[in-house]
């Protein structure tokens, strides 16, 4: 896998979107999806995200209590997965991943943990795996929808969402859904990485906001 680079992503090919509007179009295009797909590349090692319990508490340093807030969701996990079967709707995500893990990471594992065990398809890469296509820079943040559309999903250096920028010439989307596939396939499951490399850690130490 080291030897392959990944495609041209052209921000002038595509359309930027704001974040509200991404959101919106993401999880409309999302829900109509029947007898199909979406891949996920995550990349970055830390991100802000909002509007999660679990992430509040990570970020006040109460590591308990976010993986209290993780559990918690487990019966939605199993709607979640039981709506995506009645549709054939399967979600791979591929994780990249640096050692040591950041504190963010650290807790982002927990949760795709439960989600892996609940039918996401979560594998993660080590990046030393990707170095040889980051010469010029990070992978980008990606995700695909039934081979359709891609979104190349952007952030503020702190990691605080900004919109997208909307992809929709097939052979570009095509390439990149084959480059995620072939990390997907060098990537190790999640419940095996996780028991190795993670279960055992300590909490992360966070200085609160």
């Amino acid at each position: 896998m080291s030897e392959l680079f990944a495609p041209a992503l052209p921000p002038a090919l595509g359309e930027r979107l704001s974040r509200a509007d991404y959101k919106r179009e993401f999880w409309q295009r999302d829900a109509e999806i029947r007898n199909g797909s979406a891949w996920k590349l995550e990349r970055r090692q830390h991100f802000e995200e909002q509007g999660s319990a679990s992430r509040d508490a990570l970020r006040e340093g109460a590591w308990d209590e976010a993986l209290r807030r993780i559990e918690e969701r487990r019966d939605a996990l199993l709607e979640e997965a039981r709506e995506d079967e009645r549709r054939g709707y399967v979600f791979h995500r591929v994780r990249v991943v640096e050692q040591p893990l950041t504190p963010y990471v650290q807790w982002e594992l927990h949760s795709l943990l439960q989600r892996a065990l609940y039918g996401q398809r979560v594998r993660v890469v080590d990046a030393g795996v990707v170095a040889d296509a980051e010469h010029s820079g990070l992978l980008p943040e990606v995700v695909i929808l039934d081979g359709g559309t891609l979104y190349n999903v952007l952030y503020t250096e702190e990691g605080a969402s900004e919109g997208a920028v909307r992809f929709t010439d097939p052979d570009l989307v095509a390439r990149w859904e084959s480059y995620v596939k072939a990390l997907y396939e060098a990537g190790e499951e999640m419940e095996s990485f996780f028991d190795r490399e993670v279960a055992h850690l300590p909490a992360p130490k966070i200085q609160p906001e």
